[in-house]
């Protein structure tokens, strides 16, 4: 399976990050191609409401930003992975950015499955980016593979692997 990784961390050697990797490496070593990429690290404005995608543009955006190199792998892999510093309660910014501009299109062409990694040094903040994620699961028809989340006190360690070992198992 092709899959994509939308990894929202800014902190290259994060918590959130370091999920991202376990789940690249482990779905690799089980033969899928998978490509990661630090959206944290891209300039991707948000959606403006102009509706030139659905006029005049045929689906593309007006916005000419690094969401281009994101559009065709969005659409061309079968399973998304958003993994998510959890700051205020909800799917950061980073994360948030591309996953709005995918409105041009409606959905990801072949994407069939989903799966959340999640991190914050807070415990019981991930309702709201829980919620949010099965939402868009919902709406783009895709399977929701789970969730992993990860407190101050589970970040890096065994158990946490364990988890997202799991949801790569069900690729």
């Amino acid at each position: 399976m092709k899959i994509l990784i939308l990894q929202g961390s800014p902190r290259a050697k994060g918590n959130t990050a370091w999920m991202a990797e376990e789940f690249k490496n482990a779905a690799e070593a089980a033969g899928h191609q998978v490509t990661l990429v630090n959206v944290s690290r891209k300039k991707i404005a948000g959606c403006i409401a102009c509706e030139y995608c659905h006029t005049k543009g045929n689906g593309a955006c007006i916005q000419k930003d690094d969401m281009q190199e994101l559009y065709p792998l969005m659409n061309e892999v079968e399973v998304i992975v958003l993994a998510a510093p959890i700051y205020y309660f909800t799917l950061c910014a980073q994360i948030q950015a591309p996953v709005q501009r995918m409105y041009c299109v409606n959905k990801p062409a072949k994407v069939k499955k989903m799966a959340l990694l999640m991190s914050s040094y807070s415990p019981n903040v991930y309702d709201g980016a829980t919620a949010e994620f099965r939402d868009i699961c919902n709406y783009w028809s895709v399977e929701n593979m789970g969730t992993v989340t990860a407190k101050i006190d589970e970040q890096k360690t065994e158990e946490t692997k364990q988890k997202v070992l799991e949801i790569v198992k069900g690729l």
